[in-house]
């Protein structure tokens, strides 16, 4: 039977790879994208996320009080691995202070001092978990270590989160060319008039009508309701 590891990775070669042309939050482009919350948020997913996390931090022997990173991308995370283990807590970072209540920016575990673990479902500049690094250092945790789900080994990702990070370590549990060498491309569509185009999706966009996420660039920035 396959491990926890291999069944988490062939499921999001399935569940969360695709191939096409991409505009990514970092201002690029790529032929592929790697949606990590189709998988950390279904049932079987979510389960294996848990595990593999858990186990990696058992590996490192870290022995954290809590585990957390920044809003959305880490919240199933968070989540997985706090069930999973039984003992460790969670905490979410928002992205800016709460503007209302007691404004806080740490939402979950909050005890200074204590034993912490950063994490992100994928590392492309890696400003999401540098973001999650400094907030819960400003706090007054202590950052013991940082994993990602995957990792797309460009765009300076790894450089910059170990720079934040040290001298806590940074680990990924996969790859994207991992990822890569398990999905199993779909079939290209034919038509009548031969190949079908593939689509061009805007990763992290916004609707140039209403300012809500975008899911399309062809041939303008549009969310799903607005999109022509």
């Amino acid at each position: 039977m396959p491990s926890a590891r291999q069944e988490l990775l062939r499921l999001l070669a399935k569940k969360s790879f695709r191939l096409g042309e991409f505009k990514l939050s970092s201002g690029g482009t790529s032929d592929y994208y790697v949606d990590c919350r189709t998988t950390t948020l279904d049932a079987r997913g979510a389960r294996l996320t848990g595990k593999v996390f858990l186990q990696e931090i058992t590996k490192q022997r870290w022995k954290p009080r809590a585990i957390g990173g920044l809003t959305m991308g880490a919240d199933p995370i968070v989540v997985s691995v706090a069930v999973a283990s039984g003992k460790i807590n969670g905490f979410l970072v928002r992205k800016g202070e709460k503007q209302h209540g007691t404004g806080q920016r740490i939402e979950g575990f909050r005890e200074p001092g204590a034993r912490v673990v950063i994490v992100d479902d994928v590392c492309t500049t890696g400003a999401s978990t540098v973001q999650a690094i400094e907030a819960a250092r400003e706090f007054g945790f202590k950052v013991i270590g940082v994993m990602c789900l995957v990792e797309r080994e460009e765009a300076n990702g790894r450089p910059n989160v170990e720079q934040a990070a040290s001298p806590a370590p940074f680990v990924a549990i996969f790859t994207a060319n991992d990822v890569r060498k398990v999905h199993k491309p779909v079939k290209v569509r034919r038509t009548t008039r031969g190949v079908a185009s593939s689509p061009t999706f805007a990763v992290a966009a916004i609707c140039e009508v209403c300012g809500r996420q975008a899911v399309t660039n062809m041939p303008r920035n549009r969310c799903a309701a607005h999109r022509m």
